[in-house]
């Protein structure tokens, strides 16, 4: 039988990818089988995640705690800092699943935090174990991307012009990459 520290883990988790907005479209038999591949991890407060620039190795969702999402541009004139915090229960990285792609900002935590890792491998071993939660795992996150980045454009286009704005968006969907 479980402990109650053991329940009340399994019980938190549980909530964590149950309320999950990602996650929503996932029945909850898919979102157990996705539980069961993340990986509880603590950190103390001060300490980073991950840093800007790192390679994207993974997502974490917030079970206790807060996170600040934070993105040095070096543009100390305008003290060229931005910063989000989240809290649990919440998800951050998610684009890097499935994606080649560097980290866009630091996850410092800003409190004591266990957070729940999926990794790179965990999605793996979901598209070899339950390809469908994998595909519908992958379309959710791809949703997420693409309601980001409509977003940005249109963000993008109010501030310096719907010109430059496309320009941006279509030479890097054309250029070679480097």
């Amino acid at each position: 039988m479980f402990k109650k520290s053991e329940f009340r883990k399994i019980k938190t988790q549980g909530s964590i990818v149950f309320s999950s907005k990602l996650l929503r479209e996932l029945n909850p038999m898919e979102r157990y089988e996705l539980l069961q591949l993340c990986h509880r991890r603590k950190y103390k407060e001060g300490e980073f995640i991950y840093y800007q620039d790192d390679p994207g190795t993974g997502m974490y969702f917030i079970e206790e705690g807060s996170v600040r999402l934070q993105v040095d541009n070096n543009d100390t004139e305008n003290n060229g800092n931005f910063m989000l915090d989240i809290h649990a229960p919440s998800e951050f990285g998610t684009m890097s699943i499935g994606y080649e792609i560097r980290r866009l900002s630091s996850a410092l935590c800003l409190t004591d935090c266990i957070l729940l890792g999926f990794f790179k491998p965990d999605f793996e071993t979901l598209k070899k174990r339950h390809p469908e939660t994998a595909v519908k795992f992958l379309e959710a996150i791809s949703t997420k991307t693409m309601k980001q980045l409509e977003l940005t454009m249109r963000q993008l286009t109010e501030h310096i012009g719907v010109e430059s704005a496309f320009s941006i968006l279509l030479k890097s969907q054309y250029e070679p990459e480097s």
